[in-house]
């Protein structure tokens, strides 16, 4: 009989998701918020996930052995809870809290997971339940998707889980070893928040923003090193400024944010005008490098004797998404391997504990570099929704949709590519994703126009075929996930500008056969129209809204935008003249 695991995040009340296991093989992961099309399925349990998760396995409910959550209780002889409300002293209530009654979110989660549970039909009283730490989570779903047997240094930076904030150690044969936490407030990731936040962004969704803004700025101009500081292997950041509650708390009509009044007095009115502005495109550069120096001290610091060992290193949690951040760890002299998973943020913890409890239980996980986990949808099956549409779309059945793509991509067309099964993670990565010409003139002013209005200065990633990636990017080996940044080689800046930073770099994805062979033929195709295997690629969803999953979601987006050609599986979408 196999042992299946199902592994479930969202415990923190956002990036809910499911993973499945089969043995020790990952079979399955979906967001719930790519099946309810809710942005970060806020205050939602996995359901849809769950469900689709065990359809993909080709099992039944009551065939499901464990259950895995990202979320634990914390004893009270942690020094988590105790550091917590030392730090929270000058909120009593906070304090007190954590003290006596710390795992109130806890028992109120297992409610819920109780609920979901009963809707899945999966019995409570016979399924193993697995609370996992959410920072060990993290590193799981780091370690244990690398692939990586040997001593391998893990690093974690997220806003917060049950407690921790950070967490550094070492995975060797199966098993994760911790050598130092850090505990909220003490968070890098909520001192970059903190700031987002300050800079007129959302919590869940700046930090993409302020990475890119910080480009523009001069990180020297302003000095926020009063923020926080590292010395001696101790982290703490200022909570009159940042990662700020009660009394000490800046609210501006009745709502909260997590920056203190004391940073205003120091910096400033909270941005509200133009984004790359004299001071607050140089705080946004100024914040971007104590992140980066602070991390690599952390790394060098406590990692440092494991990476001069084995020289790889794994990184998880909401900060592993700051691409900034990981090209700077990539190129560190120890690091010779640097791997961040498809999924790094909190849905990315589903997959992280289910690993972590079949790890515990002496079960070899396999490593799994494939993202692509979500749901698929045949060809005839895209052809019923589009004769179900009530838009009418014109459609028609292509003999190489590849081909057609890129002769589209070749005469400066834009194009939605809905193929295979759903990327699993932030980023598209050839399967639900809108391409572009990036050497046509006015490429990036097109997409803003038409589907992501999006921030003028923010640039887009490109797809690159591998054949081509070494003379771009001046690396060897690159990732395959867009989690980093690259230097960019003179000669393909003044190319292709709609796909660098302003500093030069670029968010590049490298595509090989292998892992998508549908993708790397049209990039091949593309490749003979223009003489480079090099496209746009942005996800396919609009602004505010998850990324598509069916059919019916892109046809929806498609005639929900100025979207013009639509390729879901081999079958050719357009609009009627009249639409």
């Amino acid at each position: 009989m196999s042992l299946i695991t199902l592994g479930l995040s969202g415990a923190l009340g956002f990036d809910a998701a499911a993973a499945i296991y089969v043995d020790g093989e990952l079979v399955a992961a979906v967001e719930e918020e790519r099946m309810i099309r809710r942005k970060h399925a806020r205050d939602s349990m996995p359901l849809e996930s769950a469900m689709y998760c065990i359809r993909s396995a080709g099992i039944k409910p009551r065939d499901v052995n464990t259950v895995a959550i990202s979320y634990a209780p914390i004893s009270i002889f942690s020094p988590a809870r105790w550091h917590y409300a030392k730090r929270y002293w000058y909120a009593p209530d906070r304090a007190f809290d954590a003290i006596f009654n710390g795992n109130r979110r806890y028992r109120r989660y297992i409610h819920e997971v109780k609920g979901l549970l009963d809707k899945l039909m999966i019995p409570w009283d016979k399924v193993k339940l697995v609370p996992v730490q959410h920072q060990l989570a993290h590193a799981s779903n780091a370690y244990h998707m690398s692939g990586y047997t040997d001593k391998t240094a893990i690093l974690t930076i997220d806003m917060r889980g049950e407690y921790a904030s950070m967490f550094l150690g070492y995975g060797e044969n199966g098993r994760i070893h911790k050598i130092k936490e850090f505990y909220d407030p003490d968070s890098l990731a909520l001192l970059y928040g903190a700031i987002s936040d300050y800079l007129g962004f959302d919590l869940l969704d700046g930090d993409a923003k302020v990475m890119g803004m910080a480009t523009y700025g001069d990180p020297d101009k302003y000095d926020l090193s009063n923020l926080a500081r590292f010395e001696g292997g101790k982290f703490a950041i200022d909570t009159h400024l940042v990662g700020t509650v009660g009394l000490r708390r800046f609210k501006d009509r009745s709502r909260g944010h997590s920056f203190g009044k004391d940073l205003i007095t120091q910096l400033g009115p909270r941005r509200a005008g133009d984004l790359i502005q004299d001071p607050y495109v140089h705080y946004a550069a100024s914040i971007q490098k104590i992140y980066e120096e602070t991390a690599v001290a952390l790394v060098t610091h406590y990692l440092g004797d494991i990476l001069k060992e084995s020289g790889r290193l794994v990184f998880a949690g909401t900060g592993a998404l700051n691409v900034k951040l990981n090209q700077r760890l990539a190129t560190l002299p120890m690091v010779k391997k640097l791997y961040v998973p498809p999924a790094p943020g909190d849905a990315g913890t589903a997959i992280g504990a289910a690993s972590y409890a079949l790890s515990q239980q002496n079960v070899e996980v396999l490593g799994n570099k494939n993202p692509f986990l979500g749901p698929r949808f045949t060809t005839d099956r895209c052809i019923r929704a589009c004769e179900r549409c009530r838009d009418r779309p014109l459609f028609e059945v292509l003999e190489n949709a590849p081909a057609k793509a890129a002769e589209l991509l070749g005469k400066g067309q834009l194009v939605g590519w809905f193929q295979g099964r759903m990327e699993f993670g932030a980023r598209s990565l050839g399967h639900r994703s809108i391409l572009g010409n990036p050497s046509t003139s006015g490429m990036v002013e097109s997409i803003n126009q038409k589907i992501k209005f999006r921030e003028h200065w923010r640039s887009f990633s490109p797809s690159i075929i591998d054949t081509l990636a070494e003379e771009v990017l001046q690396v060897k080996y690159p990732g395959h996930y867009m989690s980093r940044t690259y230097d960019v080689s003179e000669k393909w800046k003044k190319l292709l500008p709609a796909v660098v930073y302003q500093d030069g770099t670029s968010r590049a994805h490298v595509v090989t056969k292998k892992a998508n062979p549908r993708y790397y033929e049209l990039l091949k195709e593309f490749e003979k129209i223009s003489g480079y295997g090099i496209v746009l690629n942005t996800s396919l969803n609009r602004p505010g809204e998850a990324m598509i999953c069916s059919p019916e979601d892109a046809l929806n987006l498609f005639f929900g935008s100025d979207l013009e050609y639509l390729i879901m599986q081999d079958v050719l979408v357009t609009k009627r003249p009249d639409v």
